[in-house]
């Protein structure tokens, strides 16, 4: 049963994951009491036809932020995309928060954050730790892998005959972005709140790249092979793709360590979060080469 009489805020609501929580949120309380924060104006129409308030804000701007925090009971803190200073914008969202009196902070972190080797991790230790040391009621909801992480190389694949990557044998359990949507308002919206609890959230099923791509080749009806490389050499193909290196180097990195169980998980707590299974990967091939 969701809280129907707090105030929430969904920061990054214009981003892949927060338009969806966002529209998943509306569902589940009402409108009026949905806040949703983008950096810029222009963002804001799409969201207000959700019915939600649309409220101004930067995470390098504490001051924004600060303002834009008033009066909000729950508030859930999307992390942010600009790999080198998130943990100085989280910071400053944390700060702000704790400053404007919020009384919950869900935070979307990564899978198994505090163990996990792989090179995203370490802006989320630092994060978590600030929200552990903010005194903040919160949780930390711990995104595994999204599917379309994976579906979005299966253009140059179809095209080329070949999907690269750097993941060995390695596990991946991933969902899609809106099966994580579901889950962080589950958390978010919950009748009770349970401070301080850690969900380590993926998808049911796992899968290797090797099978990943036997779907996309079988959707396609056209042979597609699994080319795996070096973390290096993948690091290089994909700055050779245009990609710029510091994103190559994270993607190869995020490879290599999926090759070493970093991106597999078993618990099904998503699944139990959500009340259905997730989506299944290989759903989620097909219909995006469906719709290519």
């Amino acid at each position: 049963m969701a809280d129907q009489t707090a105030k929430y805020l969904v920061t990054g609501a214009s981003g892949q994951l927060g338009a969806l929580v966002v529209a998943e949120l509306v569902g589940k309380v009402p409108a009026k009491n949905v806040v949703a924060l983008v950096r810029r104006p222009d963002a804001a129409a799409a969201l207000e036809g959700h019915g939600v308030e649309v409220r101004i804000g930067d995470y390098d701007d504490r001051a924004s932020l600060e303002q834009a925090f008033q009066g909000i009971d729950r508030l859930l803190l999307i992390s942010a995309s600009e790999m080198g200073r998130r943990a100085e914008q989280h910071k400053n969202a944390v700060d702000a928060a704790v400053a404007a009196g919020v009384g919950f902070l869900a935070y979307t972190s990564v899978l198994r954050a505090e163990t996990n080797s792989i090179g995203l991790a370490a802006d989320h230790r630092e994060t978590e730790a600030a929200i552990r040391a903010s005194g903040l009621p919160h949780a930390f909801l711990r995104h595994g892998w999204y599917t379309e992480n994976q579906t979005a190389s299966i253009p140059p694949a179809l095209e080329h005959g070949a999907y690269l990557g750097a993941a060995g044998d390695g596990l991946f359990s991933s969902a899609t972005r809106q099966d994580y949507a579901e889950g962080d308002v589950a958390v978010l919206a919950a009748d009770t709140i349970q401070s301080g609890a850690i969900y380590e959230l993926a998808g049911d099923e796992s899968y290797t790249m090797a099978e990943f791509v036997e779907v996309i080749s079988a959707a396609a009806g056209k042979p597609v092979a699994y080319v795996n490389m070096s973390e290096a050499e993948f690091a290089g193909a994909l700055e050779g793709a245009g990609l710029p290196a510091p994103i190559a180097a994270l993607l190869a990195d995020s490879d290599a360590n999926a090759a070493k169980g970093a991106l597999m998980d078993e618990s099904h707590t998503l699944q139990k979060l959500i009340g259905r299974p997730t989506t299944p990967w290989a759903e989620t091939v097909r219909a995006t080469e469906k719709a290519l």
